[in-house]
């Protein structure tokens, strides 16, 4: 599946009801951050608690987590195709030869 696709498809559960169009950016917003909350319980319990790692769980987490990054551009008019290719090309220019510990703690300009 195409981001694209996958974001067009969320439109189909992301009515948000009767809330206006602020509070539904708002509830996307702290949705992500419940949901990425969870995604970090997980692998705390994998390596603080020696639980074993049940992935199946993670992406379905994960996949709440998109779900909301999702809903969220969608409300304000950009493509997870935008969004995925300006994050690319911002790494691209901060990390040009791929991270490293140096150019992560450059001055920002």
């Amino acid at each position: 599946m195409q981001m694209n696709e996958y974001q067009h498809e969320t439109r189909r559960t992301a009515t948000g009801g009767e809330a206006s169009d602020d509070m539904r950016l708002a509830i996307f917003a702290l949705g992500v951050a419940g949901e990425a909350g969870e995604v970090a319980d997980l692998i705390k319990k994998w390596l603080g608690h020696g639980r074993s790692r049940d992935i199946p769980d993670l992406v379905g987490e994960l996949g709440d987590v998109l779900w909301y990054i999702a809903a969220i551009a969608d409300r304000c008019g950009v493509t997870l195709e935008e969004v995925a290719l300006y994050n690319v090309k911002k790494l691209r220019t901060k990390y040009p030869n791929g991270f490293n510990h140096h150019d992560a703690n450059a001055p920002r300009t």
